[in-house]
């Protein structure tokens, strides 16, 4: 006979659910510290990623690179006119991905925030006896 295998905890998610009190103002904070972190974080890989990329296909130099990826991430458009036709081609996918992740962390820092304001206005009064 065959043990049959333990069910898997069902992980919780990162938000209270609907029946749930809202979360202390404390608790909130270190909720929105944490978001943030991780939208940083993200921030940072990305710009890693974009000054490799102008670095070593765009051939331009570290600090210039920087320069670079930091104007496409924040949505100011390049600086430096790419010599290669590879450095050009990196250089739009570079903007495009920069758009979705301009949004990707404004939607990170955003939902604790929103999901605050949902949740507070699911929450039931209790109702008043007569």
């Amino acid at each position: 006979m065959t043990k049959k295998k333990p069910l898997k905890k069902k992980t919780e998610l990162p938000f209270e659910h609907i029946g749930k009190p809202l979360l202390d103002q404390r608790s909130f904070n270190q909720r929105q510290f944490k978001y943030v972190l991780y939208a940083f974080c993200f921030l940072i890989i990305c710009l890693g990623i974009g000054m490799l990329g102008y670095r070593f296909i765009g051939g331009l130099g570290w600090v210039s690179a920087y320069h670079n990826a930091t104007m496409i991430l924040s949505g100011m458009g390049e600086i430096d006119k790419m010599p290669t036709d590879a450095a050009k081609l990196f250089s739009g996918t570079y903007a495009l991905v920069s758009g979705v992740v301009f949004l990707v962390t404004i939607a990170v820092m955003l939902s604790p925030i929103l999901h605050r304001f949902l949740h507070k206005m699911h929450i039931e009064e209790p109702e008043e006896k007569e």
